[in-house]
C-alpha cells in the first residue's frame, strides 16, 4: 500500500465505506470538484463504455479493470443512498473478482470485495473472501477487522473472539516463520474493543493493558483504553492516558487524538473496519 500505484485503492477503501455508512459523494476523491455531476457521469459514462471495450478483447488488462472499477465506483457515489440498488454494487464486484484472482498477493482487492459483496447481503460470500484473505495472512489487520464486524454484525462476538485469540495464539509461530507479519499489539487491541463493544468492561480492559505491556511505546492501545474510560464517564482517569497518547502517537495521529480527548463521551468503540 506504500507504492504510488497503489495509492488509488485506499480511495476505493474509502469510498465503499463512505458509501456503506453516510451514502455521501466521494467526487473530489477522483475527479475535478469544479465538474458538474452530470458532465462528470456522462464522461465517466463513456469512459465505462470504452474500458468495457477494451476487457472484450483483454478480459485480464489490469489497467482497464482498474479504470474501470474507479469509473463505476464514482458513478456509484453519485447516487442517493436510497437510490443505489445490489445491481449497482454488482457492478464494482465484477472487477474486484477480477483483480482479486490476478493479484492472490494483494489482499486489498479481497477485502474490497468482501466489503462490496456484504453490501449486496452476500454475507457468506463476504466471509469466504475474508477467509481466503486469513488462510494465507493470519496477521492481515484489514481482514481481521472486516472479518470482526461481519461476525458482529451477525450477532457472533464469541465467533469475533475466537478469530482474534486463536490469530494471537499462533502469532509467535507465524512470526517466527515471517517476522512481523501479525501485529499482536492491533490485534489484543481489537480484542479489547470486541469486549468494549459487547460490554464486558473487565475483559476489555485487560486485553488493552496486555497490549499496552507488550510494547509500551505504542500509542494504539493506550489511546483505546483512555477512549472507554472517557466513554465510561471516569474523565479523570482517562485525561493522562490521552496526554500518554498523545504524546506516543506519530504526528498525523495528533490532532485526532486531541480531538477524542476534547470531544464528549460517546458510546464504546464500535467495529467496523477503516
Amino acid at each position: 500500500m506504500s507504492q504510488p500505484r497503489n495509492r488509488w485503492i485506499v480511495k476505493v477503501v474509502l469510498a465503499l465505506a463512505v458509501l456503506a455508512f453516510v451514502g455521501v459523494s466521494v467526487i473530489p476523491l477522483f475527479g475535478s470538484p469544479n465538474q458538474s455531476a452530470p458532465q462528470q457521469n456522462s464522461k465517466l459514462e463513456d469512459e465505462v463504455r470504452g474500458l468495457e471495450i477494451v476487457l472484450q478483447r483483454e478480459p485480464e488488462n489490469q489497467t482497464a479493470l482498474k479504470g474501470l472499477l474507479k469509473a463505476r465506483l464514482t458513478l456509484l457515489s453519485q447516487k442517493r443512498k436510497e437510490d443505489i440498488k445490489p445491481a449497482d454494487f454488482q457492478a464494482v464486484i465484477e472487477p474486484l473478482e477480477k483483480l482479486a484472482k490476478l493479484n492472490p498477493e494483494e489482499s486489498e482487492y479481497s477485502v474490497l470485495l468482501a466489503q462490496a459483496k456484504q453490501q449486496i447481503g452476500d454475507k457468506e460470500g463476504a466471509a469466504q473472501a475474508y477467509r481466503s484473505i486469513l488462510a494465507t495472512k493470519p496477521g492481515d489487520l484489514n481482514a481481521l477487522r472486516g472479518m470482526v464486524a461481519l461476525l458482529e454484525s451477525q450477532q457472533r462476538p464469541e465467533a469475533a473472539i475466537g478469530l482474534l485469540q486463536d490469530t494471537l495464539a499462533k502469532a509467535p509461530q507465524v512470526n517466527k516463520i515471517q517476522p512481523g507479519s501479525v501485529d499482536t499489539v492491533a490485534v489484543q487491541t481489537l480484542l479489547g474493543n470486541v469486549y468494549a463493544f459487547q460490554k464486558r468492561y473487565t475483559q476489555a480492559f485487560s486485553a488493552y493493558d496486555q497490549a499496552i505491556n507488550k510494547d509500551p511505546k505504542d500509542f494504539r492501545p493506550v489511546l483505546a483504553k483512555a477512549m472507554l474510560l472517557k466513554n465510561q464517564g471516569k474523565v479523570t482517569e482517562a485525561k493522562p492516558l490521552f496526554d500518554t497518547a498523545l504524546a506516543l502517537a506519530p504526528a498525523q495521529y495528533k490532532d485526532g487524538i486531541s480531538k477524542v480527548a476534547a470531544a464528549s463521551p460517546a458510546p464504546s468503540p464500535e467495529i467496523t473496519p477503516k
